[in-house]
C-alpha cells in the first residue's frame, strides 16, 4: 500500500520492463554479432575461393593459348604396329647410331613437364611430344631422327644422351611368364602366357544390370543395386588375380579404366581397351590391343 502511494510499485514495473527490453536487445546484439562474424567468415571463404578460381582460370587460359598456338603442328606420321612389324621397327630404331652423346632418348609421362633436352632438341616440334605423352622419345642432334612411341610396359622417367637409342624389347613385346587380365564391370578374363603362347585361361561374366527400366525401381535404388552387383563382380575378379599373382612374373591389366580403378589391384602396366564379347574372344582382342604400339613421326 505504502509502495503504491510512494510510486515504488510503478517504478519496479518500469524497471522490470526495461530489464526485459535490455535482455532482448542484448540477445539481438549477440545474434547480430554472430551473424556478422559468420558473414565475415563466409565473405573471407568466398574471396579465397574467388582467388583460387581466378588462378585456375588464368592457368587454363594459358594452356588454351599454348594449345591454340600449337594447332598448326601435326605429326609427320602416325601408325599402330604390332607383332613382326613392331619388332622390325624396333630393330631399325636400335640400329640408329651416332657419335658419343649424339642421340637423345627420354620417357615422358602424361602430364609431366617436357625435359629441357627434349625442348632444346626438337624446338618448335616439342609440343607434339606433350600431345603424344605418355611416350618414349628418340631424337638426334642432327635432326635426322625424331620419333615417339607409346610402350605398353613403360619404363620409369629418364632422359639421356648416348650413341644409340635406349630402347628395351620388354617395354614393347611379351617376355617371360606373365598374366594379362581383361577387367570390365560385368566381364573378366585372364590368361597366363609364356612369351606369345597362352598356357592358362579363366573367365566369367556377371549378371550386372545395365539399363534402368520404367517401374519397379527408382533410379537411385537401381543405381545402388547395380553398384552392389559391380562390387561383387570385382570382388570375384580380385580373388582370381590374388591367387594368380604368385604364378606369374608380371601382371598386366586391360579393359575399362573405371572398373580397373575400382578394382584397385597393383599391376605392372595398365592399358584401356574396348574389347567386348565372350570372355575368351574378348581377352584375345585385349591382348592384341595391349601389345600394339603407336608410333609418331615428330
Amino acid at each position: 500500500m505504502l509502495d503504491d502511494l510512494l510510486g515504488k510499485t510503478e517504478l519496479r514495473e518500469r524497471i522490470a520492463k526495461l530489464e526485459d527490453e535490455k535482455e532482448r536487445l542484448e540477445n539481438q546484439l549477440e545474434a547480430e554479432q554472430e551473424r556478422r562474424a559468420e558473414a565475415s567468415t563466409a565473405k573471407q571463404e568466398a574471396e579465397e575461393r574467388i582467388n583460387r578460381l581466378e588462378d585456375r582460370i588464368a592457368d587454363l587460359e594459358g594452356q588454351l593459348d599454348r594449345t591454340e598456338s600449337d594447332d598448326d603442328l601435326t605429326f609427320r606420321d602416325r601408325k599402330d604396329v604390332a607383332g613382326d612389324r613392331r619388332d622390325e621397327l624396333l630393330d631399325r630404331l636400335r640400329s640408329f647410331e651416332s657419335e658419343a652423346e649424339g642421340i637423345l632418348t627420354a620417357y615422358v609421362a602424361d602430364g609431366d613437364d617436357l625435359p629441357d633436352p627434349v625442348v632444346d632438341t626438337l624446338g618448335d616440334r616439342a609440343p607434339l611430344v606433350r600431345r603424344a605423352a605418355p611416350c618414349l622419345v628418340a631424337a638426334d642432334d642432327a635432326g635426322l631422327l625424331a620419333t615417339a612411341l607409346d610402350p605398353p610396359v613403360p619404363p620409369g622417367a629418364f632422359c639421356e644422351w648416348d650413341d644409340s637409342v635406349a630402347v628395351e624389347p620388354a617395354w614393347f613385346a611379351p617376355r617371360g611368364r606373365y598374366g594379362l587380365a581383361l577387367v570390365r564391370a560385368d566381364l573378366f578374363a585372364v590368361g597366363v602366357y609364356e612369351g606369345t603362347e597362352r598356357v592358362d585361361f579363366s573367365g566369367f561374366e556377371s549378371d550386372v544390370k545395365s539399363k534402368h527400366s520404367k517401374g519397379g525401381y527408382s533410379q537411385s535404388r537401381f543405381d545402388r543395386l547395380r553398384d552392389e552387383q559391380v562390387q561383387e563382380h570385382l570382388d570375384d575378379c580380385r580373388m582370381v588375380l590374388r591367387t594368380l599373382r604368385g604364378d606369374v612374373d608380371r601382371l598386366f591389366l586391360a579393359g575399362d579404366q573405371k572398373a580397373i580403378e575400382a578394382l584397385d589391384e597393383p599391376a605392372d602396366a595398365i592399358v584401356t581397351v574396348d574389347a567386348t564379347g565372350e570372355p575368351e574372344a574378348a581377352l584375345g582382342d585385349a591382348r592384341h590391343d595391349f601389345w600394339t604400339t603407336r608410333v609418331y613421326g615428330l
